[in-house]
């Protein structure tokens, strides 16, 4: 029996743009790959970040806020950052793990009435789901 390999997504507070992507990785690679995700800090999982992906059919209510540091045993085949921040202080991995970045707006720092913050929620979930169908796409084939 082979394990599935392992997917960590990193960014700071892992309360959004890291949770949303966790989510859309799961439901895309379902029996490929145990996706996981953390942050540098932990700023609890974002009620915004649930709603939006409940709009697209993902549940990400269960999720957890967790610490990279709780994975540190877990051999990870990618490490995705998806903030500066983040990649910036990542922890060092395995060489074994290929790390990949990209920076998404942190949807968190909206301003404006709900509407409006909720329409930036929105705009992040479409460019997180498109990363995550393009990593699978070119991670994980057919």
């Amino acid at each position: 029996m082979t394990t599935l390999p392992n997917i960590l997504v990193l960014c700071t507070g892992n309360s959004c743009r890291s949770q949303l992507l966790h989510g859309y990785l799961q439901q895309l690679l379902a029996g490929r790959a145990s996706v996981y995700s953390a942050g540098v800090e932990t700023h609890g999982l974002n009620p915004r970040a649930v709603r939006v992906m409940a709009e697209d059919n993902v549940d990400i209510a269960h999720h957890t806020s967790n610490h990279v540091d709780e994975y540190a045993t877990v051999p990870f085949a990618y490490v995705l950052t998806v903030c500066d921040h983040a990649h910036e202080v990542c922890p060092v991995f395995p060489a074994t793990a290929q790390q990949l970045h990209h920076n998404f707006p942190d949807p968190a720092k909206a301003t404006g009435n709900e509407a409006e913050v909720m329409q930036q929620f929105r705009a992040v979930r479409d460019q997180v789901k498109s990363y995550a169908q393009q990593f699978t796409k070119k991670y994980f084939p057919g």
